[in-house]
């Protein structure tokens, strides 16, 4: 394993993320990153600051330093790497359009178990991750 590969975090248990990576990773024919469903066993001892992420916000994109990018901007700095795709996200820093971007993410993270093709099994893209394993993490320790 490449630990100098930025990491790509997402919630493993909604359909959408699942098939969003999953482009992601037909484009990613040279490796460049390394794919972890936020509930990967250990990952929060590898990546302290996921233990207050709430993953209804977007994924996150941790690069080797430690710096990490959400949403919008994850998909922007996960693109601009991927050929052809880093040709066109120029688009991304005109003045206005970060913020429109940005927006439409967040419509989409927090609306996705609505999008066509993927529809969600259960209450995974209704329920923030956090408040999903509250009760499984409290009753862990009881």
């Amino acid at each position: 394993m490449n630990e100098t590969r930025p990491v790509i975090v997402y919630d493993g248990e909604c359909r959408f993320c699942l098939w969003s990576v999953g482009r992601i990773r037909r484009f990613d024919r040279n490796g460049r990153f390394e794919y972890l469903p936020r509930q990967t066993a250990g990952i929060e001892e590898r990546f302290p600051i996921l233990s207050s992420s709430d993953f209804n916000t977007g994924l996150r994109l941790i690069h080797a330093g430690g710096q990490i990018d959400v949403g919008a901007d994850a998909v922007y700095q996960i693109y601009r790497r991927l050929p052809p795709w880093h040709l066109f996200t120029g688009v991304y820093r005109i003045p206005g359009l970060k913020q429109l971007f940005r927006a439409g993410y967040d419509l989409v993270a927090r609306n996705r178990h609505r999008f066509g093709r993927v529809e969600c099994a259960d209450e995974a893209c209704e329920i923030p991750y956090g408040e999903r394993h509250k009760g499984t993490s409290e009753s862990a320790s009881a």
